[in-house]
C-alpha cells in the first residue's frame, strides 16, 4: 500500500503523521536567515496528502519517531536464511522480506492500522 493510500484508509492516524512532519518543517523554519513572510506562507499551506505520502514512500523508517512517541514500537530482525523480519511491540511478522526497505514498507501498513485503532 502507497503512502497516500495509507494515509486515506487510515484518517486518525493520518492525522497525527501529518502534523509529526508539520511541526519537523516548523521547526527548520527557525532559522533567522529566512524571511518571515516566507515562514508565514510555509504555515498557512500546511502539508497534504500527497507531500507525506510521497515522503512515507521514499523513507517508511522516517516515521518511527512518531510511532515510538504512541508506545508502537518498530523492530527489524534479520538473519541470513530468511531475510528481515519486523516486529511491533510484541508481534513478529509471519513471513520474511528479502530487502529491507520491503520490510520497513510492510511493517508500516501494519502500525498505521495499530495507531488508527488506537486512537
Amino acid at each position: 500500500m502507497k503512502g497516500t493510500e495509507l494515509l486515506e484508509t487510515y484518517p486518525k492516524a493520518a492525522q497525527v503523521v501529518k502534523q509529526w512532519f508539520l511541526e519537523q518543517m516548523l521547526e527548520g523554519l527557525k532559522d533567522d536567515n529566512l524571511p518571515e513572510d516566507f515562514k508565514k506562507y510555509v504555515r498557512e499551506q500546511g502539508i497534504d496528502n500527497d507531500k507525506v505520502g510521497k515522503l512515507i514512500d521514499l523513507s517508511p523508517r522516517g516515521l518511527y519517531d512518531v510511532f515510538d512517541s504512541h508506545k508502537i514500537y518498530i523492530g527489524t530482525v534479520v538473519d541470513e536464511l530468511n531475510g528481515f523480519w519486523w516486529t511491533i511491540n510484541d508481534k513478529k511478522s509471519t513471513v520474511g522480506y528479502q530487502h529491507r526497505k520491503n520490510c520497513d514498507n510492510a511493517v508500516i501498513q501494519e502500525v498505521f492500522k495499530l495507531l488508527n485503532d488506537k486512537l
